[in-house]
C-alpha cells in the first residue's frame, strides 16, 4: 500500500519539488491532500493530476474559484481556517508542511495532534513554536522529520548516535547573493539582485533570507529545537559550494558530514520515505568533478541578522517568534521596493529591543508575540520607507 501524503503549500517551491518526487513513485506515494495560500489555478492543475481527496486554499475569498475549477472532481474543497483541516485527514500517513511563514503552524500542530508523521520545511513555525510542536508530537507519538537540507543532514548524521555524544553542530552557509559584494554597496542592492542565489533555487522570501543570512539564524534556532543542542554549541561556517549541508562533531572528536548536490529533492525524498531510502537519485555527486570544497568564517559585520538571531535564541521565550515575524514583514517590504536591504536588520532589531517577552507556554502566547511584532515592524517600515 502506498504511503498517503498531504502537502501543505503544494504550489510553492518545496511543494512542487515534492510532487516531482511523487511522480517518480506512483506505486509508493499517493497524494490525499493539497493546499495553497492563493495559487488556485496551479492547485487545481495539481489536483487533477494527483487526485487528492481534499484540497484547500487559505484565502477564503478564492473558495468559489477553486470549487468551480474542480466541480467535476470528487475532491472536497476547504477555504480559510478550514483549509488547515487537511493536515489531519484520517487517511493521511504523512503531512509535509511546505508553506512559508507562521501560516504553517496550525497545520503542523494539527498533523502531530492527529499522530501523523510531520515532514516540516516551514522554518517559521519551528522557530516561533518548535517546543510546542515537539511536545505535542511526544504526547501523540508522532514522528517529526526535518526537510531543510541542513537539518535533514544533521538528522541523518545523528541516526544511530546517542544524544549525549554530540559535542557541537556546524551549519554550513552559502553566504547568499551578496557574499562577495563590497559592504558599501549593500545599501542600494535591489530585490532582483537579492534573488540571484549562487547555488540554490528557492522561493523569494527564503532567498532574501539567504542574502541577509537570517535563514541561517532561523536554522540555528531550529537545530536547537529539533536536536536539543544548546545554542552556543551550534556554529555556522561559510561554505560556497553548498555540497556539505551540515556537520556534527561528537565528544570523541569525530565529525560526520552529510553531502550532496544542492538539490532540495534529496532531503524532501528522504523525509517522504523515512525510515527507508528511495531508489531514485535526483542528482548524483561526482567528487572528482567538484575539485576543492572551501570553508571560511562568517563575517557578522556583513550579516547582522545572524547576530540578531543568535541573540533571540539565547533569550528564548517569545523573542524567536518576534524575530521571525519582524523579518517576514521587513522582507516583504524590501521585495515590494518600500525598504532598503539594510533596513531589514534595522526593522528586526527595533522589534527585538522593544519587545516585552512572555514565556511561550502555548500557542496564544506565540500568536500575541507574532501579532505585536508584525505591527511594530510595519510601523518601523513606515518610518524607514524609501
Amino acid at each position: 500500500m502506498p504511503k498517503r501524503i498531504v502537502i501543505v503549500g503544494s504550489t510553492g517551491s518545496i511543494g512542487q519539488q515534492a510532487l516531482d518526487v511523487v511522480r517518480r513513485f506512483p506505486d509508493r506515494l499517493a497524494v490525499v491532500g493539497l493546499s495553497t495560500g492563493r495559487s488556485v489555478d496551479l492547485l487545481a492543475q495539481q489536483a487533477r493530476e494527483f487526485g487528492p481527496t481534499a484540497v484547500g486554499v487559505a484565502d477564503v475569498g478564492l473558495y468559489n474559484q477553486l470549487r468551480s475549477a474542480l466541480a467535476d472532481t470528487d475532491a472536497q474543497v476547504f477555504a480559510g481556517p478550514d483549509a488547515d483541516q487537511i493536515a489531519s485527514l484520517p487517511e493521511a500517513d504523512l503531512v509535509l508542511v511546505a508553506s512559508v511563514g507562521l501560516s504553517g503552524l496550525t497545520p503542523a500542530m494539527n498533523a502531530v495532534r492527529a499522530g501523523k508523521t510531520l515532514a516540516i520545511a516551514n522554518k517559521e513555525s519551528l522557530v516561533a513554536a518548535g517546543e510546542l510542536i515537539l511536545a505535542e508530537a511526544r504526547r501523540s507519538s508522532s514522528r517529526v522529520v526535518p526537510v531543510d537540507s541542513e537539518h535533514s543532514a544533521i538528522f541523518q548524521c545523528l541516526e544511530g548516535e546517542q544524544p549525549a555524544s554530540v559535542h557541537r553542530i556546524i551549519l554550513t552557509a552559502s553566504g547568499g547573493a551578496f557574499r562577495d559584494k563590497p559592504l558599501e554597496e549593500l545599501a542600494n542592492v535591489t530585490p532582483d539582485e537579492a534573488l540571484m542565489h549562487p547555488t540554490w533555487r528557492m522561493g523569494k522570501k527564503i532567498t532574501v533570507d539567504c542574502a541577509t543570512l537570517m535563514n541561517k539564524g532561523l536554522e540555528v534556532i531550529e537545530a536547537h529545537r529539533l536536536f536539543g543542542v544548546p545554542v552556543d554549541r551550534i556554529e555556522t561556517v561559510l561554505h560556497h559550494q553548498s555540497v556539505i549541508h551540515s556537520m556534527v562533531e561528537f565528544t570523541d572528536g569525530s565529525v560526520k558530514a552529510q553531502m550532496g548536490l544542492p538539490d532540495m529533492r534529496l532531503p524532501i525524498q528522504y523525509a517522504l520515505f523515512y525510515p527507508h531510502r528511495a531508489t531514485w537519485a535526483p542528482s548524483r555527486l561526482d567528487p572528482a568533478a567538484l575539485g576543492c570544497l572551501t570553508f571560511a568564517p562568517l563575517d557578522l559585520g556583513r550579516y547582522p541578522c545572524l547576530s540578531l538571531a543568535y541573540c533571540a535564541a539565547r533569550k528564548g521565550g517569545t523573542y524567536p517568534a518576534v524575530l521571525s515575524a519582524a523579518d517576514e514583514v521587513a522582507v516583504a517590504a524590501f521585495l515590494e521596493g518600500r525598504l532598503r536591504f539594510s533596513g531589514i536588520p534595522a526593522v528586526v532589531e527595533d522589534a527585538l529591543e522593544a519587545h516585552t517577552p512572555e514565556v511561550a507556554v502555548n500557542l496564544d502566547a506565540v500568536a500575541r508575540a507574532d501579532a505585536w511584532a508584525r505591527e511594530r515592524a510595519a510601523s518601523c517600515v513606515r518610518r524607514l520607507e524609501v
